[in-house]
């Protein structure tokens, strides 16, 4: 099973992550975010819904502590050298082994950056470390190190974003003629994911947002599902998925007749979506771009309909979902650049109304500004 970037690229990346570290004064990092094991190594997994940590010394060195389950996973998916196993027994404490590690790899009385904002380390596991390392290594909550280095992507990632772009139209189009009245939520949900898996897709890193009715309202996936009515509207979110990179859309079908109040809801968000998108682009904010968001909803009479941030970077993430850092929202100081990605999300829901409208697309940030990774048309769609 190849690498999904070449020796050289993994080569950089740690590179650029022990500098970063030298940076911070850390003589270590404790990696438990699945995102940053796979950036960095190629390592793909979900074992990390169990204990296991990747450390990485400022020379460079690697080690993996994991379970028997992930040995063969990181040999095949990964350029980690260096894999512990740590054992399933009613005592087990795998802190134990990685402290084992560390003694062994000289950590002792250094400064160790730890992963703690992380699915991979849970709250009983974060205790267990603090408590065994207390006397052993100053830790340092260093969470997203890793992220802001992940943020700004290299040429090959995205290819890959591209390549996300491309299955999330695919997705689209299935919807499309999926859709109509009568038609199954569950139907249409296996079109889009079929146009995905077809194409070479992944499984995407949440559920796909699907809801109806007064269900269109709501921007989390729910189970139960039901069909269409000759008069309605459909609410989806998804993402075309490629090598774990992330390309989420958002948009909502009206299903027979249009309400005009709906009509216009489209144009906002419309409007909303391209202002925001004109924002996107190096050295303005993720602030920035909130802000421009908010403008066109609230000088429409929408402020009380809208979100209170309107996207977030994508990039290779995992379960249980495809958000990544940074989040635009009011005030964000984080500054955009070159080859960072944004999902864009407009989403106007006005409950005294039982009426949504969404519209949203993912980006990237070039040179001189963002150039969507979808071609999806942003007119209303009627079915």
């Amino acid at each position: 099973m190849p690498l999904h970037f070449s020796t050289e690229e993994f080569a950089e990346r740690r590179r650029r992550c022990c500098a970063a570290m030298a940076d911070e004064g850390l003589d270590g990092l404790l990696i438990f975010r699945q995102e940053s094991m796979y950036w960095l190594t190629g390592y793909d997994t979900f074992g990390y819904v169990w204990f296991q940590c990747l450390f990485l010394r400022t020379d460079g060195e690697l080690v993996l502590l994991t379970r028997a389950p992930d040995l063969r996973q990181a040999q095949q998916t990964s350029c980690i050298p260096d894999i512990r196993i740590w054992v399933d027994l009613p005592d087990a404490e795998p802190t134990r082994d990685l402290r084992a590690i560390l003694e062994e790899k000289g950590m002792q009385a250094k400064r160790l950056g730890v992963e703690y904002e992380s699915y991979g380390l849970n709250g009983r596991n974060a205790k267990r470390l603090d408590a065994i390392l207390s006397d052993f290594a100053a830790l340092e909550d260093a969470s997203f190190l890793i992220s802001r280095l992940r943020v700004v992507k290299s040429p090959a990632e995205i290819e890959y974003a591209r390549k996300a772009g491309a299955l999330t139209d695919a997705a689209y189009e299935a919807a499309v003629a999926e859709a109509g009245p009568g038609a199954f939520e569950g139907d249409i949900l296996a079109a889009m994911h079929s146009a995905i898996f077809r194409r070479g897709g992944d499984d995407p890193s949440n559920e796909f947002v699907i809801g109806s009715g007064q269900q269109a309202l709501l921007c989390r996936y729910h189970s139960g599902r039901r069909h269409l009515d000759a008069n309605d509207q459909l609410t989806l979110e998804w993402a075309g998925t490629y090598r774990h990179y992330h390309a989420a859309a958002m948009n909502t079908f009206i299903i027979g007749d249009v309400p005009p109040q709906q009509v216009e809801m489209h144009a906002v968000a419309r409007d909303a979506l391209l202002a925001v998108e004109a924002e996107l682009r190096p050295g303005r904010t993720a602030g920035e771009s909130f802000d421009a968001h908010s403008r066109v909803l609230d000088t429409a009479g929408y402020k009380q309909h809208r979100m209170n941030a309107c996207g977030y970077s994508q990039g290779t993430t995992f379960a249980p979902n495809w958000m990544d850092w940074p989040m635009l929202y009011h005030a964000n100081p984080v500054e955009l650049r070159p080859g960072m990605t944004f999902f864009v999300h407009i989403i106007i829901f006005d409950s005294e109304r039982g009426l949504a409208m969404t519209l949203g697309r993912s980006s990237m940030i070039g040179d001189s500004g963002a150039e969507p990774l979808s071609r999806m048309p942003l007119d209303l769609v009627r079915l």
